[in-house]
């Protein structure tokens, strides 16, 4: 079935029209896991046109238990997330953020499985100031 006969399906077929739209959703929503593709958005200009901030908003609800299941990379909801935020969808156009942005998720992806891979920090008086694997990614902050 060619691309022009999917489309006229879709416009005839409302449920066929509802799986086309969950699939385009779905693939720009896990878009949204790449911290270059962020960042192309963001010096493009995209990110601050209100009708795409208001879509980004809409596209809050594959958070949703029954939606999220779909989503193959869980950073694209985090993405998601953090994007609602005027201050991320500027600074994410900064070269250094989009750097930081995929160190940080390279760095989940190599230790959420091992803890031990997870580098322990010793303060100046010799103790461990480490936090437990969960607690320091929830704690992790972008730069300023």
């Amino acid at each position: 079935m060619s691309q022009s006969e999917t489309a006229t399906a879709a416009a005839t077929d409302p449920r066929a029209a509802n799986r086309a739209r969950f699939e385009l959703e779905l693939e720009f929503v896990q878009s949204l896991a790449n911290p270059f593709y962020l960042h192309s958005l963001a010096q493009q200009g995209i990110l601050n046109q209100p009708t795409f901030v208001n879509y980004l908003s809409y596209l809050m609800y594959w958070k949703e238990k029954d939606y999220a299941r779909f989503i193959l990379y869980p950073h694209a909801l985090h993405h998601l997330e953090l994007l609602q935020n005027p201050q991320f969808r500027t600074e994410i156009g900064k070269d250094e953020w989009r750097e930081f942005l995929n160190q940080k998720q390279f760095d989940h992806w190599r230790t959420w499985r091992d803890p031990s891979k997870i580098v322990v920090a010793k303060a100046e008086d010799g103790q461990d100031t480490s936090q437990e694997p969960e607690q320091a990614s929830r704690s992790a902050t972008l730069p300023q």
